[in-house]
């Protein structure tokens, strides 16, 4: 009998290392997001993620969506920056414009909802994730700027979206533009006006007087200031009046997180000053005519400041 289960042990142990010796040539076929990019045709993101050193990253386990650029919206985003080819893009700034087409999670076009994801780019303010707006109204868009055309291509480690634009690093103004929340608050800041706010609040992260910190007043919010102030529409208040109110929820210099707001904490504004106070339903503002307005959604985080939505109009 022990002669026998020798035997036996000494056949399983032959032809263990017989079946490894005749795999080693044998190559393991993978699908990742990286073979999806090249499988497509996406020539050009697939240059990039080389040349952003990314191919590891992107072939990695785990659970990726990815936002993929077709290669005429890489042609299209290289000439309008100016650049000959994806080779004269430094390799920083490369790397990542692509995280910010990178999303954690393996999510189909059905389970992409209107709101603000995390996508895996750093913004250059505090290396926070940076924010994208997504709207499914018609479709599915990133950010205002680049809409799927080709749903839910499936890889091993993840989803791939093709779109028809590649999405640049947000500003603050990228957000407000995007997201129909803001679309009064946009006349607002476009209207003729001495100062250029939407240049202003464009200004690269590194450069005074960025970063910002804007408490963006939702539409409801300009409804009922239009209301309060018995006009008509933004065109009947006065300019003077209207850029010391979008004043107000502007701060410079500083990217004021929600976890940076305190009760009772003084805000001081391209404007007048606000007082943030801390609730049981959620930060406040009050500012100083004693007007309050809810904070009702934070850390909207562009590389070159952050947005809070607000309630109501604060004024000077």
């Amino acid at each position: 009998m022990k002669t026998i289960l020798k035997s036996f042990v000494l056949l399983v142990t032959v032809s263990f290392f017989v079946s490894c010796s005749d795999n080693d040539d044998i190559t393991i076929q993978t699908n990742t997001i990286v073979d999806v990019a090249i499988q497509n045709d996406l020539t050009a993101l697939a240059a990039a993620v080389t040349r952003a050193n990314l191919v590891e990253t992107l072939s990695a386990d785990g659970d990726f969506t990815v936002l993929a650029p077709t290669n005429q919206a890489f042609t299209s985003f290289l000439q309008d920056k100016g650049f000959a080819s994806v080779n004269d893009v430094p390799v920083p700034v490369l790397r990542n414009i692509l995280l910010n087409h990178v999303i954690n999670g393996r999510l189909r076009d059905a389970d992409l909802s209107t709101g603000y994801a995390n996508t895996n780019a750093t913004s250059d303010v505090n290396g926070n994730p940076l924010s994208i707006y997504i709207n499914t109204e018609n479709g599915v868009e990133f950010n205002g700027v680049s809409t799927v055309q080709t749903a839910n291509v499936t890889a091993d480690n993840g989803i791939v979206h093709v779109v028809d634009a590649v999405i640049d690093l947000p500003t603050v103004v990228t957000f407000a533009t995007a997201d129909p929340n803001f679309s009064i608050l946009v006349q607002a800041l476009t209207r003729e006006s001495s100062f250029n706010y939407v240049q202003t609040l464009s200004t690269d992260a590194n450069t005074s007087p960025a970063p910002f910190t804007v408490f963006a007043p939702n539409n409801d919010a300009f409804v009922d200031l239009l209301g309060e102030l018995q006009v008509q529409g933004l065109g009947d208040i006065p300019t003077a009046t209207l850029s010391s109110t979008l004043n107000t929820h502007v701060v410079a210099g500083a990217n004021v997180l929600e976890s940076n707001l305190s009760d009772n904490l003084p805000v001081d504004t391209l404007g007048g000053d606000l007082t943030v106070n801390i609730t049981s339903s959620g930060a406040t503002l009050t500012d100083s005519q004693g007007r309050i307005s809810s904070i009702i959604a934070t850390d909207i985080q562009a590389n070159n400041g952050v947005i809070h939505a607000i309630n109501k109009v604060v004024l000077e």
